[in-house]
């Protein structure tokens, strides 16, 4: 099968959709980092009266020409409305009160004298000052929270003012993570031969699946033996929604993986890209439940899930979910070095509300390199028709 332009992949990546989504009920306390099935209405408009916004006086603006005003009243928040405000009169009114009726303007206290029963303007004000209108905030019928936004504090904040108990959301989708390979030891796992490496793979898809919303299921490691792979995919295609797996994709005698899918059942979208790195990657769907095989280097393995895995998991809860592109300045040359999409790791920089590259410290050689993505680094994106840079061009990077 031809490798693909990235473009294509990612349309087609895209375009996969899951019509009915599972979601649950959940209190709201319990809800940060989850995304909404439903939009948060306000059913009522905030503030619903006129409200005070600070301590000070309520009045009618035109009495303030009058220099003194007699204090009629308190009108603590919580309390209900019982005096209205007079010509001549104020009514002491604190942040948070309804606005006495036939008042308009609130003056603070740091405005006034207490002399007695009256108060004396200092400072006037001008008119409405300090009263929030009704719907300041929101109106009723404002859709607040759109269905598909991640629930953070602000959200929370919202739906708690709402009384919204326990609202909707999606399920996390649950991606299993097996990574492949007859040479890879687990944490902890006495190493016995020199051929013997540390399996990283699947603590670092683990880790990019918790942070951007998913539930990570991890499968440990299999060596490479075709029925030893199948059998592990089958138990976990019944316990999850979407199966990553490294390693086996390629070419070599041993690398299953990419045969094991098709035999499954499942549609192949897509094998082989034309990006670097990772350009032995499969995308395969079975009704609502994806495989995505990924190289098993571990840079590959990492920028593919960052590319293909996001996305895949914001289908299952109806949001776009990508690595954000801004425009960067090169401060050392590039040197474009394949006719591929590439994804080059570099550090970035804010000056003065600008994104700066370099690449200090980061390493050129094969796909294993996975130190290349520490401290503030990014990926540097360049098309398969782009070309080497100089030191002042703008290129695209990918923050994450």
């Amino acid at each position: 099968m031809a490798q693909i332009h990235f473009d294509t992949s990612m349309e087609i990546l895209q375009a996969q959709t899951i019509e009915r989504p599972r979601a649950h009920y959940r209190h709201l306390t319990e809800t940060m980092g989850y995304v909404l099935a439903e939009d948060i209405v306000a059913e009522r408009s905030m503030p619903e009266f006129p409200t005070s916004g600070m301590d000070g006086y309520a009045v009618r603006h035109e009495d303030l020409a009058l220099g003194r005003l007699r204090i009629a009243g308190d009108n603590p928040a919580g309390s209900d409305l019982v005096d209205s405000v007079r010509p001549g009169e104020c009514i002491k009114t604190f942040t948070g009160s309804l606005m006495p009726e036939d008042s308009d303007t609130l003056i603070p206290i740091e405005n006034v004298t207490v002399d007695g029963g009256e108060i004396v303007i200092d400072e006037p004000v001008p008119f409405g000052f300090a009263v929030r209108p009704v719907g300041e905030a929101y109106e009723a019928g404002d859709v607040l929270i759109p269905s598909g936004t991640l629930i953070d504090f602000a959200e929370i904040g919202v739906m708690a003012g709402l009384n919204i108990v326990e609202p909707m959301v999606f399920d996390k989708p649950i991606v299993a993570i097996l990574s492949t390979g007859s040479e890879l030891l687990q944490l902890g796992e006495e190493q016995t031969s020199d051929a013997q490496i540390r399996s990283t793979n699947n603590y670092t898809i683990e880790a990019i699946v918790s942070r951007y919303g998913g539930e990570p299921r991890r499968l440990s490691t299999a060596a490479d033996d075709r029925e030893g792979i199948t059998h592990i995919v089958e138990k976990a295609l019944k316990q999850s929604d979407i199966i990553v797996t490294t390693g086996g994709v390629s070419v070599g005698d041993y690398d299953f993986v990419k045969d094991i899918i098709p035999a499954l059942g499942f549609e192949i979208l897509f094998q082989g890209v034309r990006i670097k790195p990772g350009q032995h990657i499969v995308l395969a769907r079975k009704g609502d439940k994806f495989i995505l095989a990924l190289p098993g280097f571990a840079y590959s393995s990492t920028v593919t899930a960052l590319l293909y895995l996001l996305p895949l998991m914001g289908a299952f809860t109806h949001r776009i979910l990508t690595l954000p592109m801004v425009k960067a300045t090169l401060r050392e040359p590039f040197v474009k070095r394949a006719k591929k999409a590439e994804f080059t790791a570099c550090n970035v920089s804010l000056d003065q509300g600008r994104y700066f590259v370099d690449f200090q410290g980061k390493k050129i050689g094969t796909s294993a390199i996975l130190t290349n993505m520490l401290g503030q680094s990014a990926l540097l994106y360049t098309t398969e028709t782009d070309h080497s840079k100089e030191v002042g061009e703008e290129v695209d990077l990918l923050l994450y």
